[in-house]
């Protein structure tokens, strides 16, 4: 197929619903081929750059054939990780205007959350970046509106948010890459593409303050609240982070929308007013029947909150896998029997793949890989044998295979080469290979590869500390009108022997015996042979549970969001060892337990 032909078949921009999924079922059906074609466009688009001109030197790559160039290049460049570019980065960032990673210049710079390893990377991000985010929203909407139609012209409650954009020392745009693509044209494509509007207007999303804008979101999404055909947000944290401040808000809500007004103790920033001000109008009679509604979900806690609210909401909307499967419980609290619709995977980097069946729950979700976003490569991971020496993580790996080759059931870590100046770029991301869809691997998204409790000889994924949490909270729900709000953990290894921390937020009252028998459920529910050989032989302590007072993890997000974060992308960090974080979570400490489960095992041993 000659080159122009390629681009046509990898670049489709039709607006046609069906025309998007006809094309990505046509890319999916060759993915193998797909992929080579979509290295070559990398490489021709780049190899002129300091970075690739270091490995490939005087070879001309328009002269090398398909899987030879696949087999070259990935002979010639080494692995890489952010560690390894991020000197590269920063020269691009200082003013560096030679080719160093791409051959057109970055002018703008992607910040990651910095919630996964405890601080903010620099990501490039280009005009292909917002192209694809276009692309795969509109593959996401076409496979939803097959299962859950939607009309024409509906409005989308959206809790979006970015964050303060700067500039570098060289002239660079910096911020995350939502703030990046909300600014962008692309975002206003996608909905007119997809025929749903959000129903605020830029001056919300772009506020800077997530505070003022989640009021806002709110206040407009209750005044179109008979339009609202679905509500949305990035992560699945900031729906319930919204709906939890309803909770609080929904009165002055109320006098909002009866007088036509904008609080002004909540709202202050004067752009921000009138742009919402511009917009409302006094409704008496709409604001009674949310104040008789919320009084009726006071007395339910709260459960069918969404449903009752927006009636004609087809759906929510989110990433819903990953560190944000905690929050499903309290979610599908306030949707009642609402489908929960798991949104697509990827990262700052790269967008990965896509949820081609949204009709699954979000704990049955898989992606498919959509090849030309990227170049994917995948390092078969095994996990250790039990017994083994300390290492820096649990996985034994071999050589990256390329998209073609992968196995169902297999776990892989990902590695990207990108349009946009990342090559053979270690994501750290676990994924098994679920199935296939066509010629693309089906992912289920496993977990973040470095996030680790470790203190001997024990290795605890994020995964791991998840499945041992839902066991404690299911104790705390049955035995107390309580509920588990939000929780991190931490290895303390400062004082011996070395021990597990984990945080819990919680929601109403628990008696100190349910707090025990919590803690104690949760040191007996790791499974790690590591963890339960070092806990018999007192080589790791017992486990602690930190009960913070209410706020704490607001006062985290808090903390990240003055760091440059933005709502819609923020994680509660699952395992810290930031020490602002920890400082926080540790001034706020209220009540410590210590586990027992392993007592009757250390008196025998000590009776011996």
């Amino acid at each position: 197929m000659e080159s122009a032909a390629v681009n046509n078949y990898c670049n489709n921009k039709s607006s046609n619903e069906n025309d998007v999924v006809s094309w990505f079922e046509g890319v999916s059906e060759n993915a193998g081929w797909v992929q080579i074609q979509t290295l070559r466009r990398i490489l021709e688009l780049n190899h002129g750059t300091e970075y690739l001109k270091k490995w490939f030197k005087d070879i001309e790559i328009e002269e090398v054939e398909g899987c030879a160039l696949e087999a070259l290049y990935t002979s010639l460049v080494p692995l890489s990780t952010h560690a390894d570019i991020e000197p590269l980065i920063q020269r691009v960032a200082d003013g560096d205007t030679a080719p160093v990673l791409t051959q057109q210049p970055v002018t703008t710079l992607s910040l990651s959350s910095g919630t996964t390893e405890g601080r903010q990377k620099y990501v490039p991000f280009t005009r292909h970046s917002a192209q694809t985010t276009l692309q795969i929203f509109r593959l996401a909407a076409a496979y939803i509106s097959r299962v859950y139609p939607t009309k024409e012209g509906g409005r989308i409650l959206e809790f979006i948010y970015s964050s303060k954009q700067y500039k570098t020392k060289g002239g660079l745009t910096v911020g995350t890459a939502t703030t990046h693509y909300y600014n962008s044209q692309e975002f206003k494509i996608k909905q007119e593409k997809t025929k749903s509007f959000t129903c605020s207007p830029k001056e919300v999303i772009s506020s800077g303050d997530y505070k003022q804008s989640t009021y806002c979101h709110l206040l407009l999404g209750l005044l179109l609240s008979d339009q609202v055909e679905f509500i949305t947000s990035t992560f699945a944290y900031s729906i319930v982070q919204a709906f939890t401040a309803f909770e609080e808000l929904w009165k002055e809500l109320c006098i909002d929308i009866r007088e036509g007004t904008l609080s002004t103790t909540r709202i202050k920033l004067p752009k921000l007013r009138k742009s919402v001000l511009d917009i409302i109008s006094p409704d008496p009679n709409l604001a009674s029947k949310i104040e008789v509604n919320c009084k009726e979900l006071e007395d339910l806690d709260w459960f069918g909150l969404i449903p009752k609210i927006w009636p004609n909401a087809k759906y929510v909307y989110s990433i819903m896998t990953g560190s944000m499967q905690p929050y499903l419980k309290k979610l599908r609290h306030y949707a009642k029997d609402l489908p929960l619709v798991s949104a697509d995977y990827g990262s700052t980097e790269s967008w990965i793949g896509a949820n081609l069946d949204p009709c699954l729950p979000p704990e049955r979700v898989t992606f498919a890989v959509i090849p030309t976003f990227s170049y994917f490569e995948f390092i078969p991971l095994y996990r250790r044998k039990q017994n083994c020496n300390k290492v820096s993580d649990d996985f034994i790996e071999e050589e990256p295979i390329p998209l073609s080759q992968v196995k169902v059931g297999q776990e892989y870590e990902i590695v990207l080469t990108t349009f946009t100046g990342l090559y053979r770029y270690r994501l750290g991301d676990v994924v098994e290979v679920a199935g296939f869809h066509n010629g693309t691997p089906k992912l289920n998204f496993i977990c973040r590869r470095k996030l680790l409790l470790t203190v001997n000889i024990d290795k605890n994924t994020e995964k791991d500390l998840q499945i041992v949490v839902e066991k404690g909270s299911e104790l705390l729900t049955s035995k107390a009108k309580a509920e588990l709000v939000d929780f991190t953990s931490h290895a303390d290894v400062g004082n011996q022997p070395g021990h597990y921390v984990i945080y819990w937020e919680i929601k109403g009252e628990a008696e100190e015996r349910v707090l025990k028998d919590c803690c104690r459920e949760m040191d007996a529910s790791f499974v790690d042979h590591g963890y339960v050989v070092s806990r018999r032989t007192n080589s790791i302590g017992p486990l602690e549970l930190c009960i913070v007072e209410r706020g704490t993890f607001k006062k985290i997000l808090d903390y990240f969001i003055g760091n440059g974060a933005a709502l819609s992308q923020f994680k509660t960090p699952r395992c810290t060892t930031n020490q602002v974080i920890l400082k926080i979570l540790n001034v706020c400490t209220t009540k410590r337990f210590h586990s027992t489960a392993y007592d009757q095992i250390k008196e025998q041993i000590n009776t011996i």
